[in-house]
C-alpha cells in the first residue's frame, strides 16, 4: 500500500476590496491606500483590488429602479464587492465622521458585505481618523459584517509621507499593517471556508 503522503492543496489566494472612502477635492486618500497597497501585496496568500469611491461614481439617491446608466455603475461595483472575501476601508476623518461617498457606497450594498470580514486604515489631525472608523464599525455590524479589531491609523497625516508617498519613520506603521493583515487573512479564510459549507442567510 502507498503510504505517500498526499499534499494539502493551497487555499486559493484570499480576495481583498480595498476601498477609498474619499472623493474630496485635493483629497490625501491616494497617498496612504498607495502606501498601504504596497505593504498588502507583499502579503503572502491575498490578491487586492482597489475599489474608488471616486471612480465609482454612484448616485447620491437610492432608489429600487435606478435609470440605466446609474444601474451599470452600481452593477459595476457590486460585482467587485461580491467576489471579494473581506475588505480594507481606508478612511480620513471629516467632522468627526466619515466621508458621505463612503456612506453612499456602503449603503447601495448589503448582501456582498455579509459574513465577510473587513479592516480599517484610517488618517486624519490628531484623532488619525478613529473616531470615523469607530462608526464604521456600527455601520457594518449591522450589515453581518465582522471587522478585525487591529487598525493602521495615520495622525496628522500630512506630515509623516515624504513627496514620494513613502513614510517618513515607518517601523510603527509596518507592524500595524502586519497585524492587521493577520488578523484579516485569519477570518477571511474562516469566513470563506464558512461560507462555501453553508451559505450565509440574514
Amino acid at each position: 500500500m502507498d503510504t505517500t503522503p498526499v499534499p494539502t492543496p493551497s487555499p486559493a489566494p484570499l480576495k481583498v476590496a480595498v476601498i477609498l472612502g474619499s472623493n474630496r477635492e485635493g483629497r490625501f486618500g491616494p497617498v496612504v491606500v498607495d502606501w498601504f497597497l504596497k505593504r498588502a501585496d507583499r502579503y503572502d496568500g491575498i490578491e487586492t483590488e482597489l475599489v474608488d469611491v471616486a471612480t465609482a461614481d454612484l448616485p447620491t439617491a437610492l432608489s429600487f429602479s435606478p435609470a440605466p446608466e446609474d444601474a451599470a455603475r452600481i452593477e459595476a461595483v457590486s460585482a467587485r464587492l461580491a467576489a471579494a472575501d473581506a475588505f480594507v476601508v481606508v478612511t480620513p476623518e471629516y467632522n468627526h465622521s466619515f466621508p458621505a461617498p463612503l456612506k453612499n457606497l456602503i449603503d447601495w450594498h448589503r448582501a456582498e458585505w455579509q459574513a465577510k470580514p473587513v479592516a480599517f486604515v484610517s488618517y486624519g489631525g490628531r484623532s488619525g481618523g478613529l473616531r470615523a472608523v469607530e462608526q464604521l464599525r456600527q455601520v457594518f455590524a449591522e450589515l453581518h459584517t465582522v471587522s478585525v479589531r487591529d487598525t493602521v491609523s495615520f495622525h496628522n497625516a500630512g506630515g509623516l509621507f515624504d513627496d514620494e508617498g513613502e513614510h517618513r519613520d515607518p517601523a510603527e506603521a509596518e507592524g500595524a499593517a502586519k497585524a492587521l493583515l493577520d488578523q484579516l487573512v485569519w477570518w477571511g479564510n474562516a469566513l470563506r471556508d464558512a461560507r462555501n459549507r453553508h451559505p450565509y442567510s440574514a
